[in-house]
């Protein structure tokens, strides 16, 4: 498989909101996605990143909370279905879409790619689908985001048929086959949002790469086992079990070195990666 890590557009927020003990000054937040082109399913991404509807569903209370609290910036040339073209795809060409939780910085592009198959975990969206308005605002969440064919298109991963993982995913014991073919294997990453999800994928060169979403915010909070500032607590549904996976992250990033883990908010990382 080839895989690229991409970003499109970013957020600024205080670092030493993201990382407990940080700085004081605002850092930029890149919305990543990733390409990954499978010889089988062809042409997949992982999240979507930022597109123009974010700013369409965030113009009235209480959703411009939202984009008050992490001022997002966005060009033409970053939204996904632009850098396709880069590699010679169209967004009808894009056959999955691995989402790894419903947070708008990870869908608002969920409507561009028409004939895309949307595999998550079933709890990461149905905890979302009786919200208030005002419940949405304080879960990240933008349900005009959502296509209206969503249900019809949506391929829930198993949550009853987990697989055992070898030592090479450690702490990690148990994950889900994706496609069948153990090429792309999901974890469950709790504690930041219900049913967050990571993927483990080997690329043709044999590098194997770890996305974890939002189970860290930057890189260093991974190596330094460093969560984030104490008033996330608020955010996180299980802020407990977010310690939990971090400390998981962190004990797999000493034992497996080799392994890329590439949060999708970490600038460095990204930037590292493209």
């Amino acid at each position: 498989m080839k895989i690229n890590i991409l970003h499109a557009g970013y957020c600024t927020a205080p670092e030493h909101i993201a990382i407990h003990g940080g700085r004081w000054r605002k850092i930029h937040f890149p919305a990543m996605f990733a390409l990954i082109r499978h010889p089988r399913f062809g042409a997949m991404l992982f999240d979507t990143g930022y597109s123009h509807r974010f700013f369409d569903e965030t113009k009235k209370i209480p959703a411009r909370f939202y984009r008050w609290v992490t001022p997002v910036t966005l060009r033409e040339e970053e939204l996904a279905v632009n850098q396709l073209s880069t590699f010679n795809l169209k967004p009808s060409d894009i056959s999955h879409i691995f989402i790894s939780h419903f947070h708008a910085d990870h869908i608002t592009a969920l409507g561009d790619f028409p004939r895309a198959r949307f595999v998550y975990m079933p709890h990461a969206f149905s905890t979302l689908r009786n919200q208030t308005p005002l419940e949405d605002v304080r879960h990240a969440f933008l349900r005009g985001l959502i296509p209206a064919d969503f249900d019809s298109r949506s391929q829930t991963v198993n949550m009853s048929a987990p697989i055992f993982l070898s030592e090479e995913y450690a702490p990690f014991k148990t994950g889900y086959d994706l496609l069948g073919d153990e090429s792309i294997i999901g974890v469950e990453l709790p504690g930041h949002a219900h049913g967050q999800m990571g993927l483990f994928v080997r690329d043709e060169s044999g590098k194997l790469f770890f996305l974890v979403a939002d189970a860290a915010w930057l890189k260093q909070s991974i190596v330094e086992n460093r969560p984030p500032h104490p008033i996330t607590n608020l955010l996180f549904p299980e802020p407990e079990t977010y310690r939990g996976t971090l400390s998981d992250l962190h004990t797999h990033h000493l034992t497996h070195p080799k392994t890329i883990i590439v949060p999708s908010h970490c600038e460095e990382t990204i930037r590292a990666l493209l």
